[in-house]
């Protein structure tokens, strides 16, 4: 194993970072010891890191925030752990956010040293295999995508086309067509696939949180501004910055991202001085966009600027021939992750999948193998009948309703299901829970 590989450790309790420093003096790991999440976050971002190790319990930033603030970042890097009260239900959510791997405290500095070599070892397995492997023909290899129809086939080749240029890009369809799978296909098919990939989740960040994520802010620019701290899109330079649900930024926020699209500068909140920036940006939306520029509720200029190439993801229901494959994907990915030793679903049941409707489209579909594998009984799977009844003439989506009525019902299916419980639902949506608060609110206010 190489030496100097940096390694950032972060925990509330100087006792261990203290313990873990004097441990690694002879290791040849280059150590970052941190007691504040937020500011290993600004180091990892920043200068990058090989091994991330992680309390999961510590005030302010938690150790999941802090692991999914970092797979924003850094997709790659390996995330160990640590927690004094390990339960099933963080082990299966950090896992599923990207955790590499669990320890228990109290934790032997030895056993975890060891744990630390296996884990950089196995990166840079990973790592040289990546950097070997071919661009292929298959297309499934090449953009980490899985499906054979004409609907995707579309995708893959423009995904082609656009690989030499740094165009800007956005991508429509439903909740649940894989739109970030597709932005990182884009960037890791592109000429400068080794620079930062950035995700910005437009729709659960306020104007104020969003425009000092975007552009950083100057020491003393308001209350609690203790430092410098650069913006994402600073930070991103190089690289590809995805702006998940473009349309929920206000006018006001609009303006100001135009300005940074268009002119490749930004200046921090409270600063004077333009920094200058190259970034790819790939946006995302749910929405019909161009409704919303007839209805003035989104900028024309600014939709024009990243609109240079657009690619609309098809719905599930109209990739039936790709289901088989996807439930395959899906049943490898669970059964290694659960250890469940399970062969598939049988054909019946496949048979039922392809004549669903999927108004959760893939993200739905992926859940629920995740479900069933992690009740599995048996080698073969079978489908819960109940859990498929919506497929029938009085589904959610019966009457062709629009996508944003589609969207709202579907959601309050799954929050019904889970019995109010909006933490459950947001986690089987796959979205945040100030996203799906902030939808029922908007609900609420416009019945």
């Amino acid at each position: 194993m190489s030496t100097n590989l940096k390694i950032h450790f972060i925990d509330d309790d100087p006792t261990a970072g203290d313990l873990f420093r004097r441990f690694s003096r002879d290791k040849g790991y280059d150590i970052h010891i941190f007691r504040e999440p937020e500011k290993a976050l600004d180091d990892i971002q920043m200068n990058g890191s090989h091994l991330v190790i992680t309390d999961l319990s510590m005030p302010g930033m938690s150790g999941l925030e802090l692991l999914e603030e970092i797979r924003h970042t850094d997709i790659e890097v390996p995330v160990i752990m640590i927690t004094g009260f390990s339960t099933e239900d963080n082990a299966i959510k950090a896992l599923r956010m990207g955790a590499t791997d669990f320890i228990k405290k109290p934790f032997d500095m030895d056993a975890l040293f060891d744990q630390i070599d296996e884990t950089l070892q196995s990166a840079e397995k990973r790592k040289q295999n990546k950097s070997k492997q071919p661009k292929m023909a298959d297309h499934q290899q090449q953009f980490g995508m899985i499906g054979d129809s004409d609907a995707i086939k579309k995708i893959f080749s423009v995904i082609d086309k656009i690989s030499d240029i740094r165009c800007n890009v956005i991508i429509d369809g439903e909740s649940g067509t894989g739109k970030e799978l597709v932005a990182h296909a884009i960037h890791n098919h592109s000429q400068f696939e080794d620079q930062p990939f950035i995700v910005i989740d437009c729709g659960s960040l306020t104007d104020t949180l969003l425009e000092t994520e975007l552009f950083g802010h100057e020491k003393g620019a308001f209350t609690g501004a203790s430092q410098n701290k650069p913006g994402l899109l600073e930070v991103a330079s190089g690289g590809t910055v995805f702006l998940d649900e473009i349309c929920n930024i206000s006018d006001a926020m609009q303006m100001k991202l135009m300005r940074a699209v268009q002119a490749q500068q930004i200046t921090r909140v409270g600063g004077l001085q333009p920094i200058d920036i190259d970034v790819r940006f790939v946006a995302a939306t749910n929405r019909n966009i161009e409704e919303m520029i007839a209805e003035g509720q989104f900028r024309h200029d600014l939709y024009h600027r990243l609109n240079v190439v657009a690619i609309t993801m098809p719905p599930l229901r109209e990739r039936k021939d790709d289901i088989e494959s996807l439930v395959a994907f899906f049943v490898k990915e669970f059964a290694q992750r659960y250890h469940r030793d399970v062969t598939g679903f049988d054909k019946e049941s496949i048979e039922q999948l392809k004549h669903y409707s999927w108004p959760g489209n893939i993200r739905e579909l992926r859940n629920l193998v995740e479900r069933t594998i992690a009740l599995a009984d048996s080698a073969e799977l079978h489908i819960d009948q109940k859990l498929m009844a919506s497929s029938s003439d009085d589904s959610i989506d019966s009457d062709s309703p629009s996508l944003e009525v589609l969207e709202q019902r579907y959601i309050m299916k799954i929050l019904q299901r889970c019995n109010n419980n909006k933490e459950q639902t947001a986690d089987i949506l796959g979205i945040n829970k100030s996203t799906l608060w902030r939808k029922l609110q908007n609900w609420q206010q416009n019945p």
